[in-house]
């Protein structure tokens, strides 16, 4: 199962940079996309009737605002929206699509802005989005979670770490949740299969020419439980993609159905 995560930075906004095209050429399995900026009404057919994919949105109740959404090949057992918990999922953080007993979800992470006014947000989601997915490994279900985590985990993940100890994306708190997440028996799959390769970034701002020079941050991850790891075939960052301030990540595992 290839797996491709993407923040698209606005999906109509990429659809006419070739989107459509690339997805046609990647040819993923299941696409998980954060940052759509779009209720599902407001798109254009084509992004909604896409040959050979089920396609779902989670939309925020803020128009151009958040939302996530997966394209599959395969029709999911179970779509679930959201993770239960209405303060985050009124602003279209999560959507969720289980095949099997692999629940595969897109999740976009609140930034915690200037001066970490937003952090005790940022960190209750995280708190809520962790207990959603140990409820479904309970069940006895694998995980994979792709997405925007906003936070870039240690300094070999960004490229100017002295400069940002203070900024959002990098905070202590931050860096503190991934951390914990990554205790509780979830791998950074690009990093375990990559332990040492820096200037490897998925994120670079518009500003100043950042992504031709690569100052950039490594912000996107697919993660997968610790029981499903042996399944993880390649995992990669697509940085030579483009018409998002984001390029995609990619984890290929083992067919689960």
């Amino acid at each position: 199962m290839k797996i491709i995560s993407w923040n698209v930075n606005g999906l109509r906004a990429v659809l006419k940079k070739g989107f459509l095209e690339w997805v046609e050429e990647e040819d993923p399995d299941v696409l998980l996309l954060q940052e759509v900026k779009a209720h599902e009404a407001d798109l254009p057919d084509e992004l909604k009737d896409v040959p050979g994919y089920y396609v779902r949105f989670h939309s925020a109740q803020k128009k151009g605002y958040s939302s996530v959404a997966i394209y599959t090949r395969y029709e999911p057992d179970e779509w679930i929206d959201g993770i239960g918990v209405e303060e985050f999922d009124r602003e279209g953080r999560v959507i969720s699509a289980r095949f099997g007993d692999v629940l595969v979800s897109s999740a976009y992470f609140p930034n915690s802005q200037g001066a970490g006014v937003r952090i005790d947000y940022r960190l209750g989601f995280g708190a809520a989005l962790l207990e959603f997915l140990d409820g479904h490994r309970k069940k006895g279900r694998h995980i994979v979670l792709g997405g925007d985590f906003n936070v870039s985990h240690e300094e070999i993940d960004l490229a100017r770490p002295k400069a940002n100890v203070k900024n959002a994306g990098f905070l202590p708190e931050e860096r503190e949740w991934l951390s914990g997440f990554l205790e509780r028996g979830y791998v950074d799959s690009w990093r375990r299969l990559h332990p040492e390769e820096a200037g490897r970034y998925s994120w670079w701002s518009f500003r100043s020419g950042a992504r031709s020079r690569n100052v950039g941050w490594r912000l996107d991850y697919l993660c997968v439980d610790e029981g499903l790891w042996p399944s993880v075939r390649r995992a990669d960052i697509l940085d030579q993609v483009m018409g998002s301030d984001h390029c995609p990540v990619l984890l290929e595992i083992k067919n689960p159905k």
